[in-house]
Order: C-alpha cells, then structure tokens, then sequence
C-alpha cells in the first residue's frame, strides 16, 4: 500500500511539473530556444518549407472547383510582407488574373446563366468599399488611359452579363485584395506614403474591360480613393506581355507541342468521350461541337454561382458530367507539368515580361525611386506561364482573381545586398522556383538573393535552348 501511494504520488508530482513548464513556456517566461541577433533560432538552421500548393495525388474536381471560384466571403492567410526585423521592403510587383467572369463561351442550345452584372452593394458578396468604389469610378475622365483602354467601362453595369464581363464577385475579389495588400504595403512598410507622386507607379493590363476593372477595383482598395491625374494605365495588346519582343518562332513551336499532347490525352480518355456523347444527345447537337463550346468555361460560371446547371426536353446537363470534365482538366494540368513541353514554351513566352521585372528590381536596388509599385491585370494564360517558368510546379491553375507578387528587400545591415519573396496567393513559394530551390538547402535567409533572379532570366534560361540570347533562343530549331 505504502508502494503504491509514492507511486501516486510521484505521478502527481510529474504531471504537476509538465503542467508548470508548459504554462512557462506559454507566457514567454523562459525561452524554449535561444534567439540570434538577426532573428533566427541558434538551435536548429532548418527552416519549415511553405505548404504546397496542392493535395497531390488524390484529385477531388469538386474541391478543386471550389479553389478556382474563390469564393471572396472565404478567409485566407497572407504571408506577404514577412521579412526579418533589418530588412526594408523597396519594391512590390504583382501581377494578377482578372476576377470572376461571365463565361467566354455558351453551351449551344441551352439557356445561358441568369447572372446579374450590376454592381449592388447590399446583394452578396458584397464589400464595405463597394458603394464608394462605383462612384469613385464615375469620376475617372481625368486619367490617362492608354490606348483602347479609354473606350471600355471602368465598372461593369449590365443587368444580364455580356460574354467574358467581370461579375459583382470579381469586383469583390479585388476589393479584397487591395485592401489585403495596402494593410501590408502602406501601412505597415510604408511602401507608398500620402503625398506618392505618378511616377511611383507602374499600371499596365490588357485591352480588356475585366482586366481593367479588376486593375482599378484592387487599385482603389490599395491607394483609396486615389487622385485620376495621378493614373497612367498603360495598355498591353499582348496576354503574354511580350511587349515588342513578341517575335519568337520557337516560342510558337513548343506551344503546338504542347496542343498535340493535350489532344492526345483528351482521345484516349473514354471517360470523358462518353461524358461529351451523353451531353451532346441532351443538348441536341454534335459531339464535336460540344467540345468545341468549351463546356467547362461555362459550367464553371454555374458552379461558381451556386447556379443549376442547364436542362433540355431530353435532360440535364449535371454534377457527374462536371467532375468528369473537370477531373480530365485536372490531369491535363499534371501531364503538362511532367512532359516539359509547356515549360519550354513558358520560358520563351515569359522572358521579356521576367526581364522587364528583373531590369525594374536592379534599377531600384541601385537607388531609383521609381516605379516601386508595380500592377499588371492579366489573364490566366499569363499567370500560367510565368509560375512555370519560375520553376513552381506545384502551384494550381490561376484562380479568379489570382495575384503572383515580387517583393524586394534590402538588408539595412549590409545595404548593398537585396533579395527577393514571391508569393502566390499569399503563400511564399520563393524556395520553390528553380533558381532558389538549392540556396534554401545552405541559406539561414528566409528569402532569395537578387542576383540569382537575375541570372536565372539573363543567362540561365537560354541554357535551356542551347543559345545564350533570347532572339537566339527563339530562332534556334532543337537538335
């Protein structure tokens, strides 16, 4: 008995002191690992990488679905702007994909989705900017629009929308991104003060009134209510953002490359044969037709609005056709990553928008002021290449709404020496680009040296080609 009550007791005892020990941790009153001056933990130099980007390999199209709406009442952590206590953020640089849209294409013979594009502040989802954003946009005669760009809407403001117009959502999500990123940007690092001046600015989008909007609905959040005169939106002709380098045969070549492989794999897939034959008999057309209309471009808009998808005297078009449609989409994404074509083509067509950020970055590491916030409204086909490029093989699709950005920093200890974050969607990803994915392994840096940014865009990716130029890379034919 005496045995078994200092057993107890010693129980006790032991329990008692795990349950001080942890309280003391809690409340920081005695250090759980020493910490260096420059912020880092003396124990251990490993540093836990950013969470990837996907759940492979388990595919759920539905999930995936959901991810690529982006549903702006979902919150979402951010990781931009994180940096030791000596560094100094100098420049920003984020490109985005315009917000939700209507769809590009209509399915033939169905009714097209009943979607609302009138703004309406008190209809879901909404934003506490919304209303102050619509008449803030009603002033904008005073800025400087290049070129078709003055002709197009700053706001969409159609009851039934127009093919391809940004919805209330896609306004909503850039909204929220402005604001996400002006709490980082300006208030805390004081990227931008009150009195910035244009030429702190750099805007540019393409030719398209959702890209537009999208630029000028994150813009108004981010700087709010911003002075016109001090806007110059530059217009881009080109999704690629080639600019006047968009001259490259080879570029063209990997690309129908890659368009084979993506019809190969869509014809030996029988599921997804079988899903467009059912479809095209309820909808009363061709199959190759069907296949033609994209279908997935517009039972996206469905899914992403909560919408039913569309019925005929024959049927309904429903979930199974979706995930079926979407899972092939999924795979597609795979493959692409795994036979390198698209990477190909992703370098050559990214190179002059990479060289256009690494020459702004090296400018402002020498100490120009200029053009410290960057903007580019783009499109999926931009995003996509650009992540590829950069060697992030992990990363999803582009979302609506999605926003890559480049953060530059300069060591306040040693001023000459800066480095570079990339972040996707609010997730660092700087250690998962092909340029700095081995620096992680021998670095105590939380991020990545500018110089091996630009030696990848200036030198590194011409190795690729056998070529030490980007007109020699894109005029030479591969062995």
């Amino acid at each position: 008995m005496l045995f078994r009550n200092r057993f107890l007791f010693l129980l006790a005892l032991a329990a008692l002191l795990a349950f001080l020990s942890l309280s003391l941790q809690f409340l920081h009153l005695i250090p759980v690992n020493p910490v260096r001056e420059d912020g880092l933990s003396t124990k251990s130099r490993k540093r836990i990488m950013p969470d990837l980007l996907t759940e492979h390999p388990a595919i759920d199209p539905v999930y995936e679905a959901h991810v690529y709406c982006n549903i702006p009442t979902i919150a979402e952590r951010s990781m931009e702007g994180h940096a030791p206590h000596y560094f100094k953020l100098v420049s920003v640089q984020v490109l985005i994909r315009h917000g939700d849209r209507y769809p590009l294409y209509a399915i033939p013979k169905t009714k097209r989705p009943d979607i609302d594009c009138m703004l309406q502040p008190n209809r879901k989802p909404s934003h506490p900017q919304l209303e102050a954003f619509i008449k803030h946009m009603l002033k904008g005669s005073a800025a400087q629009m290049g070129g078709s760009l003055s002709s197009l809407p700053r706001y969409p403001s159609h009851t039934l929308c127009e093919m391809g117009e940004l919805t209330q959502t896609g306004v909503v999500q850039h909204l929220k991104n402005g604001q996400l990123l002006r709490d980082i940007y300006v208030n805390k690092h004081k990227l931008l003060l009150s009195d910035w001046t244009a030429k702190q600015l750099y805007l540019e989008t393409t030719g398209k009134s959702r890209t537009l909007q999208s630029a000028l609905a994150l813009l108004y959040t981010f700087l709010p209510d911003f002075d016109w005169k001090k806007i110059n939106m530059r217009h881009q002709w080109s999704t690629i953002f080639c600019s006047g380098s968009c001259n490259c045969p080879m570029r063209n070549h990997y690309l129908e490359e890659e368009q084979r492989r993506q019809y190969s794999l869509r014809v030996k897939n029988s599921d997804l044969e079988k899903i467009y034959v059912d479809m095209a008999k309820i909808v009363g057309i061709p199959t190759r037709q069907l296949r033609a209309s994209n279908p997935i471009d517009s039972l996206l808009c469905y899914f992403c609005h909560n919408v039913s998808f569309p019925c005929t005297k024959t049927g309904c078009i429903d979930m199974e056709h979706f995930k079926v449609i979407k899972r092939h989409q999924l795979e597609d994404e795979r493959e692409r990553q795994e036979k390198k074509l698209y990477f190909l083509y992703a370098l050559l067509a990214t190179h002059p928008l990479l060289n256009q950020t690494v020459n702004r970055l090296q400018h402002i590491a020498e100490g120009e002021k200029e053009e410290v916030f960057v903007l580019y409204s783009a499109h999926d086909v931009t995003l996509s290449p650009v992540l590829s490029a950069l060697g992030i093989t992990d990363a999803r699709f582009p979302r609506f709404a999605a926003r890559l950005v480049f953060e530059l920093w300069q060591d306040e200890k040693r001023p000459k020496d800066h480095f570079i974050r990339i972040l996707y969607n609010g997730a660092d990803v700087t250690f998962q680009t092909s340029f700095c994915r081995d620096y992680y392994k021998q670095s105590t840096k939380p991020m990545c040296p500018l110089e091996k940014f630009v030696n990848f865009v200036k030198r590194d990716v011409f190795l690729f080609f056998n070529s030490t130029s980007y007109y020699d890379a894109c005029h030479r034919k591969p062995l």
